[in-house]
């Protein structure tokens, strides 16, 4: 709705919370970040005064000065302004990880502290109706977010304004292999039986770069060289690695690829790709005469085509002539492993930005929903999952930044990140790191597994200790029963803009929710604290630092019982990280923790802690985009607790268009009270359980769990027999402060 217009400024009302404001050049057509206005009509009131001009909603009043277009403040009722907002938006995220040993700068998000933020789309290049990409005129192109409730408001509308989240396939929330690494045919295939046969569930199996050619000086000769590089990020990559491009199938490694691609899909893995692009298409490639007779080239002279992401008869051949015939033989979905630099020839446009947009359309050709796996590109990048956060050094530091750098992405609407778990490359062999890392992993939005090709860096479990590798194969294994959970909270960032990993303080809104930066709400219930710290050698337990809000909870490995309210210091072995269920809550997962099966008509394990509270499992093919036609189920689970009472009631759906069984095995699990696993039969009707006189579950004497405690201290049992008879060493009454806020 454009409400005012003055010569070279203009003002238009987007939501009753959301104004946006030009000042030169407008534009009407979708940008870069931005892709819809039309947001419905809303009621106002104007009013101008000298210099400014005041846009009053029922929910926020913006006053604009006329000679810059710029908000100079912002009321929200009851009696809230701020003349600031750009000083109070939360952090977002950032480009990549690449070689960080630690923390990065992240980039400023779009959801503000306080309900107020500003977002500047200036930059930003504008989409024409053909798809081509073209710079805008000279302008101050804003949009200011007010009077928001909740960081969840603000990101809806936000979503609305920029695109809604894609709903990813099923199969990219299971376990991921990835490593870079020359593997040979028949090396790949072994190591994924070898999964399969240690009945380690992935479902993804990436194959890395090495899948073609790269030895393409010595094995095509001098002709072979790449252009000359342009940037000093190409200059890197084109001295160490003249194969870094590829799209041809390395034969001598991979003599029969469609064989093994085949073998692949028949054992339930998906299989991406990893391309380079940037060193365009030489002539030793399969499809060079190809794309030589699309581009009008003569493939005779054996001139490099250059990658040129700007050129609309380039791209069209690049999808065509090298992508289209590989996905034909049975490439899932593409890898873009873009790092060299951040220029095209259109000014402002980023390849890496451009090469996302252009691969998600393509992808989306089909019946099947788009999914590449690339780097973030800036504000509106949500619209193209997934994200890989690049090649971090192997440290605790590195380790440490993760959990706030994945759940502070949200600030940004960008949900979908994936690490290198594990750690990429360098820095330190330590097995405690690892799984903490992989018990990270499992509670993120992807969990791949993935390293450099050192022959020491591999990230299977059985290459581990033999506690660590029995622990990391139960994580792997909770990380796919995990699947019917992660799936519905897809589903949710789609429709709702609820990311799957968010900051405390978008349920919490309090100050010490904003204090909690390693922790996070993860699927929308739980409460997850990773470990990114080595144990205390003295007690052979780790610690974090964790804050519950008030309430019950209770912790899904061990079972102990929280009060809420305050803050927590958690001591764990390595067989676990905090991750706690406040009361009332659902939790579904597959009953098979075995194979990578992800079909519908398999057993459902549904986990309960007592309370009241309501969970409804979202279901549809995994793969096809028939959902937006309707074909999907939701099954609806509901928990009411009264007295000494608990009952369980699920229902399932009006109509599940034949992708649910007629019958459906569930086993309840009660995990908080004293009772039998259940198994139900669900057909076409609700079933009930009702469970009278029940006896909740309860924490174990706490002079036991004391003594558990001074037991495991490491030292002379004459020291502690006399150190324990007086004050305890700090680390030791820190464990045992634990124990004061059990219930």
């Amino acid at each position: 709705m454009i409400i005012f217009k003055e010569n070279d400024l203009r003002i238009s009302l987007l939501t009753p919370r959301l104004l946006r404001t030009e000042k030169g050049a407008f534009c009407d057509l979708p940008t870069q970040t931005v892709v819809n206005r039309d947001l419905g009509e809303v009621k106002y009131t104007l009013y101008e005064d000298e210099g400014h001009v005041t846009v009053q909603t029922d929910s926020a009043g913006f006053t604009v000065r006329l000679s810059d277009g710029k908000v100079t403040e912002i009321t929200t009722p009851p009696h809230c302004y701020t003349k600031h907002p750009e000083l109070f938006i939360l952090p977002g995220t950032a480009r990549t990880l690449d070689t960080a040993n630690g923390s990065v700068k992240l980039e400023r998000g779009v959801v503000g502290k306080y309900g107020t933020s500003v977002m500047d789309d200036s930059n930003s290049l504008v989409i024409n109706p053909d798809g081509s990409i073209s710079p805008r005129e000279k302008c101050r192109d804003r949009y200011w977010f007010a009077g928001y409730e909740s960081h969840l408001d603000q990101l809806k509308d936000f979503f609305k304004l920029t695109g809604e989240v894609p709903l990813i396939p099923k199969y990219a929330l299971g376990n991921w292999w990835s490593r870079y690494r020359a593997y040979t045919q028949e090396e790949y295939r072994s190591l994924m039986q070898k999964f399969i046969d240690k009945e380690i569930p992935i479902t993804v199996a990436t194959i890395d770069m090495d899948w073609h050619w790269t030895d393409v000086l010595s094995r095509f000769g001098k002709e072979a060289k790449s252009d000359k590089p342009k940037c000093i990020q190409e200059l890197i990559y084109y001295f160490f690695m003249q194969g870094w491009t590829g799209y041809s199938w390395n034969t001598e490694l991979f003599p029969d690829h469609k064989e093994l691609l085949s073998w692949l899909h028949e054992n339930g893995f998906k299989v991406p790709l990893n391309i380079h692009p940037s060193q365009g298409v030489r002539f030793f490639e399969d499809q060079y005469e190809d794309m030589c007779q699309r581009l009008g080239k003569d493939p005779k002279k054996k001139e490099l085509i250059p990658f040129d992401v700007t050129d609309k008869d380039f791209m069209k051949a690049y999808f065509e002539s090298l992508h289209h015939p590989l996905e034909d033989e049975g490439v899932d979905f593409w890898w873009i492993d873009w790092q060299q630099g951040t220029k095209t020839k259109i000014k402002g446009l980023d390849p890496l930005w451009a090469l996302n947009h252009y691969h998600t359309l393509d992808a989306d050709r089909g019946k099947k929903r788009p999914l590449i796996l690339s780097r973030y590109s800036g504000l509106g990048s949500h619209r193209y999952p997934l994200g890989f956060s690049g090649d971090t050094v192997v440290s605790w530091k590195s380790l440490d930044f993760q959990p706030y750098f994945t759940s502070c992405a949200a600030n940004a609407g960008y949900t979908w990140w994936s690490h290198d778990i594990g750690g990429h490359m360098q820095g330190t062999q330590d097995d405690e790191l690892y799984l903490r890392w992989l018990q990270l992993g499992v509670f993120s939005p992807i969990n791949r597994l993935h390293s450099s090709n050192s022959d020491y860096m591999g990230k299977e479990p059985w290459k581990r200790s033999y506690a660590v590798n029995k622990i990391a194969e139960d994580f792997l294994r909770l990380r796919h029963k995990l699947i019917p959970y992660l799936y519905t909270a897809n589903y949710r960032t789609h429709t709702d803009g609820e990311p799957i990993c968010m900051p405390m303080y978008y349920k919490y809104n309090c100050p010490d929710a904003y204090k909690c930066k390693n922790q996070f709400i993860f699927g929308g219930q739980l409460i997850v604290a990773p470990i990114t710290k080595p144990q205390n050698k003295k007690l052979n337990l780790s610690s974090v630092d964790v804050w519950l809000p008030e309430g019950r909870w209770t912790d899904i490995f061990n079972g102990r019982i929280y009060r809420g309210g305050g803050w927590v210091k958690m001591h764990r072995d390595i067989d676990s990280i905090p991750v706690l269920a406040p009361e009332g809550t659902i939790v579904p997962m597959y009953k098979n923790d075995r194979s990578n099966d992800l079909s519908l008509d398999q057993p459902l394990e549904v986990n309960i802690w007592r309370g009241n509270g309501k969970y409804e499992l979202y279901e549809d093919d995994g793969e096809t985009k028939e959902y937006k036609n309707g074909k999907f189920a939701i099954t609806t689970f509901e928990l009411k607790e009264y007295d000494d009472t608990l009952t369980l009631t699920v229902t399932p759906p009006e109509n599940s268009h034949g992708l649910l069984p007629e019958k459906r095995e569930m086993v309840i699990k009660f995990r908080d009270i004293v009772a039998e696993d259940i198994i139900i039969t669900l057909e076409n009707k609700p079933v009930s359980i009702e469970l009278k006189n029940i006896i909740p579950t309860k924490n174990e004497d706490r002079e036991e769990l004391k003594n558990q405690i001074l037991t495991r201290v490491q030292g002379s049992n004459s020291w502690k027999n006399r150190a324990f008879k007086g004050k305890y060493p700090n680390f030791v009454a820190e464990a045992i402060g634990e124990i004061d806020n059990l219930i």
